[in-house]
């Protein structure tokens, strides 16, 4: 039977992103997500669901997004599912949680840390994108000689 892991999630970045480093100098940061999905009642009430997901970023990933995201800051993420499994220290009980692997980021929003449109041509502003070798669309071309993607 195959396999298939890959989640795709758009949401906030829920905290300051902190950067640490392994022992052998790879960059990793753990944020959290908060996804908004908005739906209507039987009684044609708005409702709308707040879900949070813990995600994981790897090496450059990681820095970029120390370094040009943040708190309150939308994010795209696509990656895998993982489930972290250890030992309570307090309690002694396995515990266990689910949380993304990052493999590609995109920061979405005006760059420069607004949130409008840029220009006067009216879209969406194109997402940066992060990850990856430019032949398999990991980088693209920018203007903005300052941004390293």
């Amino acid at each position: 039977m195959a396999n298939f892991n890959k989640v795709m999630l758009m949401g906030n970045v829920t905290r300051d992103i902190e950067l640490r480093y392994t022992p052998k100098g790879t960059a990793v940061a753990d944020i959290g997500l908060a996804v908004n999905r908005v739906r209507t009642s039987d009684g044609g009430e708005r409702i709308e669901e707040t879900t949070f997901v813990d995600v994981t970023l790897w090496g450059r990933t990681a820095e970029v997004a120390h370094q040009y995201s943040g708190k309150g800051k939308p994010l795209f993420v696509e990656g895998r599912l993982h489930m972290d499994s250890w030992d309570d220290k307090a309690t002694g009980q396995k515990r266990s949680k689910l949380k993304v692997v990052a493999d590609n980021i995109q920061l979405m929003g005006a760059p420069g840390g607004g949130s409008g449109q840029q220009g006067s041509g009216g879209g969406n502003p194109a997402p940066q994108q992060q990850g990856g070798s430019p032949a398999q669309g990991g980088a693209q071309a920018d203007d903005n000689d300052d941004i390293p993607f």
